[in-house]
């Protein structure tokens, strides 16, 4: 906590006297505690050359503002670089809020070769506890991983974690006092802040430069992201020629690719503001609003049906 403070005086008040002296004066008052003695040395992996090769995202839920309950803190960096490129605060980490995260960064850089987290059960299916991960029963967020051709890989300890680790001691020790200072108490003011103020210059401080020119990321032109990190099930149509999911039944309108659709399997879309889509193959055959009600033709122009 002694870094941002010192620089706060030295930026808000003109301060003069240098880091270590205001933090040996900080212990020795009380107001700090000594950092703990080390521990055995842990020899650290070695960045990945270039950015985009990998990137790792991981969730954090300490009270970042002020008076409010815990909330998680969804962090996409760069293994290369250290390099934020996406946090927010959500009220509860899981498959919503990896898709918004992984869709704030493929849109701006493309897709990465590779992405690394944690195994928690958004992520991976893993049958026995503390065991191997099951590739052949994938995740909404595995699913559209390996469509998208990003490879996948889950950590299997805090300690294989550790860019990502570091990262969050950092945002830690930082990010609330710079909400605080900001007088921010609520959500959207906070991601506003993180985004346009925090991230810029939480970049300038501790991102490096990568080892080798050039850059890990693939262009996705053409590619629709939302068709690819939603939610996706499978369904049988009914006599009806309507498909019951969850608590609402979608209506198909007659099409001039068949007179019906009755018994065919058709892939239910879900999105983040709650709409449906439904696909035959690659087609999309109808688009529903939150309350299953069909959407004209002309309200989207992706599906007409």
């Amino acid at each position: 906590m002694t870094t941002p403070f010192h620089e706060h005086l030295v930026k808000d008040h003109g301060f003069g006297w240098g880091y270590t002296w205001t933090k040996l004066h900080l212990q020795w008052k009380g107001v700090v505690p000594r950092a703990p003695r080390k521990g055995a040395h842990r020899r650290k992996r070695e960045r990945r050359p270039l950015p985009g090769m990998m990137l790792h995202q991981d969730g954090s839920r300490p009270a970042w503002l002020e008076g409010k309950a815990p909330l998680d803190l969804i962090v996409t960096l760069d293994d290369a670089t250290g390099a934020i490129y996406s946090a927010f605060l959500v009220e509860e980490e899981g498959t919503a809020s990896t898709f918004r995260a992984l869709k704030e960064v493929f849109s701006e850089r493309g897709l990465p070769m590779s992405l690394y987290t944690d195994r928690g059960s958004h992520y991976f299916h893993t049958p026995r506890a503390g065991g191997e991960v099951d590739r052949d029963h994938l995740t909404q967020v595995g699913r559209a991983l390996k469509q998208l051709g990003v490879e996948h890989i889950g950590a299997f300890s805090p300690q294989a974690r550790g860019r990502s680790e570091r990262a969050f001691a950092t945002l830690q020790n930082r990010l609330p006092k710079e909400l605080k200072l900001a007088g921010i108490t609520d959500i959207e003011a906070a991601n506003a802040f993180i985004r346009d103020v925090y991230l810029p210059a939480h970049n300038a401080r501790f991102a490096v430069e990568a080892a080798a020119p050039g850059s890990g990321f693939t262009a996705i032109p053409g590619v629709d992201l939302d068709e690819i990190l939603c939610l996706q099930e499978e369904r049988q149509v009914g006599q009806d020629n309507c498909v019951s999911y969850r608590t609402l039944k979608l209506q198909i309108l007659p099409s001039p690719m068949r007179p019906h659709f009755v018994k065919a399997r058709v892939k239910v879309h879900l999105y983040p503001d709650g709409s449906h889509a439904l696909f035959h193959g690659p087609r999309c055959i109808g688009r529903y609003d939150d309350k299953g009600a069909l959407k004209q033709p002309n309200d989207d122009a992706k599906c007409a049906a």
